[in-house]
């Protein structure tokens, strides 16, 4: 390889990084432990310099695939537990707040929790991550097809799980009424 040939590679490969490592981190930190991230896209990143050559045009689904299989090899069974958990971190709120918003909150947090892991990583990689249901399928390892077939079924999993919360029994308990045991 030429120095001009191998100073454009660096070039181009710069401009990968700057262009999909703040996504790849977020993708990363969602699943595992906020100290373990940064290693794991590391990883991905010299992977994706070794195998620069492999690479397809369209390197970003191909990145995160990469950081799922090292993520699988650095967690293993600890990740076939908690998949895709989102870490949705409930506020420290007063007994007397009757914010309707934070009921709601709670009853997606437990809709999500309900959720199978394949449909978490299914709705994850669409909705927070957001890849297109051909990279999302890219990334899983399956045909478009199969994967927007997923992605449908888990939205309507988790949409009748949200629809089937007892919103108003969480409701209750945070009035100041039911509180203090007057109805």
């Amino acid at each position: 390889m030429t120095a001009t040939a191998n100073d454009d590679r660096k070039e181009r490969f710069r401009q990968l990084h700057a262009q999909t490592y703040p996504d790849l981190l977020r993708f990363v930190e969602r699943r595992v432990p906020p100290a373990d991230a940064e290693d794991i896209v590391s990883t991905v990143f010299l992977t994706a310099w070794r195998r620069y050559d492999d690479m397809p045009d369209d390197a970003r689904p191909w990145l995160f695939g990469v950081a799922r299989k090292v993520m699988g090899n650095q967690t293993r069974g600890w990740l076939r537990r908690k998949a895709l958990d989102v870490r949705m971190v409930a506020e420290d709120r007063p007994a007397d707040d009757h914010s309707g918003a934070t009921a709601g909150r709670v009853d997606l947090q437990r809709a999500w929790q309900a959720q199978r892991p394949a449909d978490r990583e299914a709705l994850a990689l669409v909705l927070f991550d957001g890849l297109t249901v051909a990279q999302a399928a890219e990334v899983v390892g399956v045909r478009v097809s199969t994967f927007a077939m997923r992605l449908s079924r888990a939205r309507q999993r988790l949409l009748d799980a949200y629809a089937g919360t007892p919103g108003e029994s969480i409701l209750s308990i945070t009035r100041p009424q039911a509180i203090r045991g007057q109805s």
